[in-house]
């Protein structure tokens, strides 16, 4: 006889009310009039209206269609629309309308692409540049197949902080991750620091993951020059995903994060409700110190 698992309720201490503030729907508005893709509200980001408060956004690049099936992400897979060479522009126009002081700007994979969308990256960063002087930036990018020709570009172009996030622990990584490979997450993380930039990754919680094999994780970032690390709580995008085999208690995730400073860290963001970008330009305001 199979046995049927049954899913775990979420407890209360997870339960939020997405945003419904004047300026989280003006925001909003600002991102649908300019065909923008953002996972702030894609992602249905349960800190959207506190980030955008603060002056803080993500923006997705190169379209809304992955060439990767991560089973985490709920971001579509498919054969991606052709690339928009208007959109960097779109993104530093928005940014300055929506007054935003720290942009994060993240992309889909890109795999069709015979440079993996770095040229649009560049573009993109040095438009936002151009038209937001003030303006702090971190990206978030894919790992480029480990192509230091191509991150070397990213890395040109001088955005504040340059993020890559692991997403989970190294035995749970070929089952969660599809083509993702966590030491090639790993040499790109060390190309960045050893290029003298912030790195900064991440992962989720409550995939099956172990104690030992989350404070491994923490190792394995330190060793390669990471200097920013956040942990949040997976949360199933839809049945077709991978299920959550434990919330984590914020309790936890406070322990995780003392940990994460003591053994070096400049820098650790850790709650349930922790996203990559969450609190993103205390990051750079830290570490300025």
């Amino acid at each position: 006889m199979v046995k049927i698992k049954r899913k775990i309720s979420k407890p209360d201490w997870l339960k939020i009310k997405l945003p419904g503030t004047e300026e989280y729907k003006w925001m909003n508005k600002v991102v649908k009039e300019n065909h923008l893709h953002t996972i702030c509200t894609s992602g249905k980001c349960p800190n959207a209206a506190e980030c955008w408060a603060k002056g803080t956004a993500t923006f997705m690049i190169l379209g809304n269609i992955c060439t990767r099936a991560c089973k985490f992400c709920n971001v579509a897979t498919g054969k991606p629309e052709p690339v928009d060479t208007k959109e960097p522009l779109r993104i530093a126009r928005s940014i300055k309308i929506m007054k935003v002081r720290h942009a994060v700007i993240t992309s889909v994979d890109r795999d069709d692409l015979e440079d993996g969308g770095a040229g649009i990256w560049v573009e993109t960063i040095q438009q936002v540049k151009d038209i937001n002087t003030e303006t702090t930036m971190e990206v978030l990018i894919p790992d480029f197949n480990g192509k230091e020709e191509l991150l070397q570009m990213i890395i040109d172009a001088k955005p504040e902080v340059i993020s890559h996030n692991l997403e989970t622990v190294r035995r749970l990584t070929p089952e969660i991750r599809t083509k993702a490979k966590y030491d090639v997450s790993l040499g790109v993380l060390k190309y960045i620091a050893d290029n003298g930039l912030v790195a900064k990754s991440g992962i989720m919680l409550g995939l099956g993951e172990k104690e030992d094999e989350v404070l491994q994780v923490m190792d394995d970032l330190l060793e390669v020059g990471v200097s920013v690390f956040t942990l949040g709580q997976y949360l199933q995008p839809t049945p077709k995903h991978l299920p959550v085999t434990e919330y984590v208690h914020p309790d936890k995730f406070a322990e995780y994060k003392e940990i994460g400073l003591k053994k070096g860290f400049r820098y650790v963001e850790s709650s349930p409700l922790v996203r990559s970008s969450y609190n993103a330009e205390a990051h750079i305001n830290a570490l300025k110190v």
